[in-house]
């Protein structure tokens, strides 16, 4: 069955927003609690005392980044957004924040202080957490038919804003070529084979040739032979895209991937993120169960952004659209 465009968008962003939905009651616990008691559906409290449906600052910082690029491509304006978001709640599910990474909130400090938001991210070893990974999607949906290019420079300027290290933006990148060749029609197989092939031409120069070692399992092409047992659910960036790739490449429904990937424990919320967003994309909005979409919170105003962001993103593609 053919999916449109318009519906591949809608499904990675209620994909996104459902699978962090599900995984953020169990997030931070073993997976081995997962296995004895498997999330199946959405729950309520657990980690953070939430009602059903709630999603995190994963969704949050993604609906501020698809917000702003309904105006057009501006990083300024994504890191003004963030602030809002850190400093008064804007896009949260009630209002205020709940949880926020420390590269995050490190580089949102920075914002606030004047730094270049390109310039605000930290770039060191131990920045490499999956806080740019989790938000990246609405770059990937609105450059999705651009030049590789195009698409590459902005999904590592995005991640800039709160993650510099060259394998966070690099992370980010290989996401975002998956995500292109799934909106593309491709099936989910050749759309990871796609995405190594375009990785073996495009990361060749520093700094990000001295990256390719990090992401071995991802480029080997070899990742669905994996077990489970060495795919690891923590909050790592290579980790979280490592778990999502994986999740992806061994099942064949949004509802199975979603549900794997959360069961993985740990960083559970952010790997439903990605593995959701990149599940939607695949399998289309009418996949994902409609009373997961219904139980998120603020589903209204989630709907109302979205359309915004599916007419922004049928526009043509201009250099206006690289940098306000």
């Amino acid at each position: 069955m053919m999916i449109s465009q318009h519906d591949r968008i809608s499904g990675g962003f209620w994909g996104a927003l459902v699978g962090d939905a599900l995984g953020v009651p169990v997030e931070f616990t073993a997976r081995d609690e997962r296995k004895r008691d498997p999330v199946v559906g959405m729950r309520a409290f657990g980690t953070h005392h939430q009602p059903a449906g709630t999603w995190s600052d994963d969704s949050s910082l993604l609906l501020c980044t698809m917000e702003s690029l309904c105006a057009g491509f501006d990083p300024v304006d994504i890191g003004s957004r963030f602030i809002r978001w850190l400093d008064e709640g804007y896009w949260t599910p009630y209002g205020e924040v709940f949880d926020c990474g420390i590269a995050t909130q490190q580089a949102i400090a920075r914002l606030r202080r004047g730094v270049d938001p390109e310039s605000a991210g930290g770039a060191g070893e131990r920045d490499n957490g999956n806080g740019s990974l989790m938000r990246i999607l609405p770059v990937a949906c609105y450059f999705a038919d651009a030049p590789t290019a195009t698409l590459l420079d902005a999904a590592h300027r995005v991640s800039a804003v709160t993650h510099r290290h060259p394998r966070s933006q690099m992370a980010c990148g290989m996401a975002c070529l998956v995500a292109q060749a799934l909106m593309q029609g491709q099936c989910i197989e050749g759309a990871y084979r796609s995405a190594i092939t375009e990785a073996a031409t495009v990361y060749t120069a520093l700094p990000f040739a001295a990256e390719r070692t990090h992401f071995v399992r991802v480029l080997d092409g070899q990742l669905a032979d994996v077990p489970e047992s060495d795919i690891s659910g923590d909050g790592y960036v290579v980790h979280t895209l490592e778990a999502s790739l994986w999740c992806l490449l061994t099942t064949s429904s949004f509802e199975e991937a979603v549900l794997k990937a959360v069961n993985l424990g740990d960083d559970a919320d952010t790997t439903g993120c990605v593995t959701g967003g990149l599940a939607g994309l695949a399998y289309g909005v009418d996949a994902i169960p409609l009373p997961w979409r219904e139980c998120l919170a603020r589903a209204g105003d989630i709907a109302a952004s979205l359309q915004r962001f599916t007419e922004a993103c049928a526009s043509p593609v201009t250099v206006d659209r690289q940098s306000k």
